[in-house]
């Protein structure tokens, strides 16, 4: 409640101050900005509400388009947009610019930290996370105006995998960097695939399992109908949403357009959130209506086992440069003092 009351107040500052209403006027900035979804997906479609969003919150003087993945560069290439200005700003997974910095790997999605949302938004918050990813992007000419999160991601198989040990030799899809590098590590055959490919490779059994989305879609694709021992709480992926805008647009704009930015994104997070965790409710109803569905949920102790394997390999890629050895021990300071290490 806190985040709305401060939407509205910020928005009734903006009247009483300058005289804006929320009744549409000529707009002042007009932005691009391109997400990591295709249209339609519950990510997608809340992002757009974001956008409307800050239509209203600023009186109407800013206009966002949301666009969908790849509609103006590849999702491993928004950064440098934004950077140049192509793009004005983007919503999106960080650790799509790992060939640029692995520090976008491990801030993007470290793989087997979190276990809800609202841990990894505390560290970002709390325990130096926004800090240390706005020095990641500014030199890229881009502004990191705040993080946003989804729910865990679920895991398709088509085979039931019930503990660590079931993942032994098992060809699973996951994507390349240190997801791929820890399941190895966890004894399963990682292979590289993209996400329009994973159903067919399922399908056809050139995978048992893979890395994807959160329940809800994959449900909505039908993925469940195909590899019916889906794994529910996801165990591993909680990936962060990166919202940024071009560095030369933030710093030209006016102190309370600013902080309507600010404020949406916190409060966009929140929505973001709970919207999915309702679709994901909903979807797992359906399936378990379903007698060829069977949902898997791990122990503590095997989510702990696989947590284990995860650091191992957060030992290795902290190293590699500085910013990753800051933000591991950050990270891990920031785990250890909340009993979640």
């Amino acid at each position: 409640m806190r985040f709305i009351e401060k939407l509205t107040s910020i928005a009734a500052l903006a009247v009483s101050v300058f005289g804006f209403t929320g009744a549409a006027t000529a707009q002042d900035y007009n932005w691009t900005f391109q997400t990591s979804e295709t249209a339609g997906e519950p990510g997608f479609v809340n992002k757009q509400k974001w956008a409307e969003e800050v239509g209203a919150l600023s009186g109407g003087r800013i206009a966002v388009e949301i666009l969908p993945i790849g509609s103006v560069v590849p999702h491993t290439d928004t950064l440098d947009a934004v950077g140049a200005g192509i793009l004005q700003g983007h919503l999106t997974d960080p650790s799509y610019f790992s060939g640029k910095d692995p520090a976008f790997a491990m801030m993007g999605n470290l793989v087997g930290a979190w276990s809800d949302p609202f841990e990894l938004l505390g560290f970002m918050e709390s325990g130096g996370g926004n800090e240390l990813y706005s020095e990641l992007v500014e030199p890229y000419g881009v502004h990191f105006i705040g993080a946003a999160a989804t729910e865990p991601e679920a895991f398709v198989s088509r085979v039931p995998i019930r503990a660590v040990e079931d993942l032994q030799g098992v060809k699973m899809r996951a994507p390349e960097g240190m997801v791929f590098e820890i399941f190895t590590k966890a004894g399963a055959a990682p292979v590289s695939l993209p996400g329009s490919e994973i159903f067919s490779a399922l399908d056809k059994g050139v995978v048992d399992a893979a890395d994807n989305t959160v329940f809800a879609t994959n449900q909505a694709l039908g993925m469940n109908d195909i590899a019916n021992y889906p794994l529910y709480p996801g165990f591993h992926s909680l990936p962060m949403i990166d919202v940024s805008i071009n560095k030369e647009i933030w710093d030209g704009l006016p102190g309370d357009l600013q902080s309507i930015l600010t404020a949406s994104v916190q409060q966009f997070s929140f929505n973001h959130i709970y919207s999915v965790r309702q679709l994901d409710a909903a979807a797992v109803e359906e399936a378990r209506a379903n007698p060829d569905i069977e949902i898997i949920n791990w122990s503590g102790d095997e989510r702990a086992k696989f947590r284990r394997i995860a650091q191992e390999e957060w030992q290795n890629w902290a190293p590699r440069t500085e910013m990753t050895q800051r933000y591991y021990d950050a990270v891990t300071s920031y785990l250890r003092g909340r009993n979640l290490l």
